[in-house]
């Protein structure tokens, strides 16, 4: 069963998902060389409980902190530690969340560390980004889950791998191991989200207002394959090429998608595809 919204509890999950912006912007000025993942996660925890938030990552299955931090090849499920430091060039996924009066946000992104990073990190960044926004911009009433699917492979299988040296790098590598959710009472709920169409898995629920999910594209350099470390939480790509994690929690409401989890409630980035976003409950 899907859980759907009513625009109050839209409203509770907005507040919560301002948090999680807030927590974007501090860990992302906190992400510099000689920093390390545990000084990120303490950022985080700080401003979860400025807001007077909880953490719906810390204690999550066990996971003992308050941010995921994935760094270069780690895909996501990243812990943080005082032994990863930040390097000049690195990039960085930090995945978090927050919980206001029981309602949940979600949201990820990637950070560059320092200068001078290659032009296809740069660009795989961009593609695993924009094709979030792809997926965004398909949560209109009357579309299903596949279209969402179909919007976000659409996108990133029409992106051109940049060229090193004289060489092609092929195709990005879409993760297939690990996808979006619903979201609501809970950080993860029905239905599971694919970034990618699967003939096995129908064309799923129709979106209707009040349906909320966390669209979250994961994109490789390489292969699409991952494997878990021993700390049973951390994810790598097999073939150790690095990748990309972007995420924001969405309501379908009458008006158009609302984005919970982006300051203005992804107004700006949906004009620019065409397509009206709601007015935020808080304004």
């Amino acid at each position: 069963m899907v859980q759907i919204k009513t625009p109050e509890q839209i409203a509770k999950m907005r507040e919560a998902g301002l948090v999680v912006a807030a927590i974007h912007a501090a860990t992302r000025e906190a992400a510099v060389p000689g920093a390390t993942t545990r000084d990120l996660d303490e950022v985080a925890r700080k401003v979860i409980a400025d807001h007077g938030a909880k953490s719906n990552f810390l204690g999550y299955g066990g996971f003992p902190a308050t941010i995921c931090t994935s760094v270069n090849e780690v895909v996501v499920h990243g812990i943080p530690d005082d032994k990863t430091v930040l390097k000049d060039g690195d990039i960085i996924s930090i995945d978090c969340g927050a919980i206001v009066d029981g309602w949940h946000g979600d949201a990820a992104y990637t950070a560059f560390v320092g200068t001078g990073h290659a032009p296809e990190l740069v660009e795989l960044s961009r593609v695993t980004e924009e094709s979030m926004w792809a997926g965004i911009a398909a949560m209109k009433t009357g579309n299903r889950l596949v279209d969402v699917s179909r919007a976000i492979e659409t996108y990133i299988k029409r992106q051109p791998r940049p060229a090193v040296g004289d060489h092609s790098l092929g195709r990005y590598g879409i993760i297939e191991d690990y996808g979006g959710h619903g979201i609501g009472t809970e950080m993860h709920m029905d239905p599971h989200l694919l970034n990618y169409v699967s003939r096995k898995r129908g064309k799923g629920p129709k979106l209707v207002p009040g349906f909320c999910l966390a669209i979250e594209p994961m994109v490789s350099l390489g292969t699409p394959r991952t494997e878990v470390l021993e700390d049973d939480w951390t994810v790598i790509t097999t073939d150790g090429t690095w990748s990309s994690h972007w995420e924001h929690s969405v309501a379908v409401t009458e008006e158009g998608p609302l984005v919970l989890t982006a300051v203005d409630g992804g107004k700006a980035k949906l004009a620019e595809l065409g397509v009206t976003a709601a007015p935020d409950p808080l304004a």
